[in-house]
């Protein structure tokens, strides 16, 4: 009961961290890629109470994070570049790790993982992860059984103001559930990055530039003991993959 009164409350009160929540809640013309606005209750539980920074209310640093919260919420759960407000859908290029850039379009039909991860990875962790045999939904599974309780992300620096801003970032989350044929540990998975984010006067999104280790992140989840060598009754352990139609687990792949 306690838990549907929450799901109730946040559907009414939209996200403070994605204000576009709040108008879109009731806009019957957005097509979500889950039948509705995702809810991000347990992420947002999970970035409280494992942020670093606390930011004051309307701070450029506070203003960023929220951006790409958005952001990343539109390219996760909106099916079509026309109902984004986070970003000038005929402009927008993501750039990682200097390859070259992807249009919001290619960014929507791959995924926000596979966008982030495609011609990325070093060689040992390639058999683990390859952007160009995973679906927008199978990578986004997995990582979901991986870190149940979501994968947040935070701000830790601004160095310069828009148009061109220049930030860096932290993403983290808990390693309980398995992880491409590897037992969850329970601890933190983590990583850090640098982002440059070109906006127009609106701040809408025209260039995002993303610079990031993933050794990092799969180093934590390939820590693992195979579960071909764990004992039958580890090997069911409940994986926590939460598929509801809201968030379809409050994910935050880049934000």
């Amino acid at each position: 009961m306690e838990d549907e009164q929450k799901e109730i409350a946040i559907k009414v009160a939209g996200d403070k961290y994605r204000t576009i929540l709040h108008e879109e809640t009731e806009n019957k013309d957005i097509q979500w890629r889950h039948g509705g606005p995702p809810i991000f209750y347990e992420v947002n539980k999970l970035f409280e109470e494992g942020r670093t920074k606390v930011w004051p209310k309307g701070s450029l640093e506070e203003t960023v994070q929220n951006a790409i919260k958005t952001w990343e919420m539109e390219f996760s759960h909106k099916t079509r570049l026309q109902d984004f407000k986070s970003i000038c859908p005929e402009k927008f290029r993501l750039f990682v790790n200097g390859r070259e850039g992807l249009t919001g379009e290619e960014v929507l039909r791959l995924g926000s993982y596979n966008s982030l991860l495609k011609s990325s990875m070093p060689e040992e962790f390639q058999t683990y992860y390859k952007a160009s045999e995973e679906t927008f939904e199978s990578s986004h599974d997995s990582f979901r059984a991986a870190l149940p309780r979501g994968f947040a992300w935070e701000v830790i620096s601004v160095y310069s103001g828009p148009p061109v801003i220049a930030y860096k970032f932290r993403h983290w989350g808990y390693f309980e559930g398995p992880y491409k044929g590897h037992a969850p540990t329970g601890e933190m998975v983590q990583f850090y990055g640098l982002g440059i984010l070109k906006v127009d006067e609106s701040m809408k999104a025209e260039d995002l530039e993303i610079y990031f280790d993933p050794a990092e992140l799969f180093a934590g989840l390939l820590k693992g003991q195979p579960l071909s060598d764990q004992p039958t009754t580890i090997s069911h352990r409940d994986t926590g993959d939460i598929c509801r139609g809201d968030d379809n687990n409050h994910q935050e792949t880049m934000d």
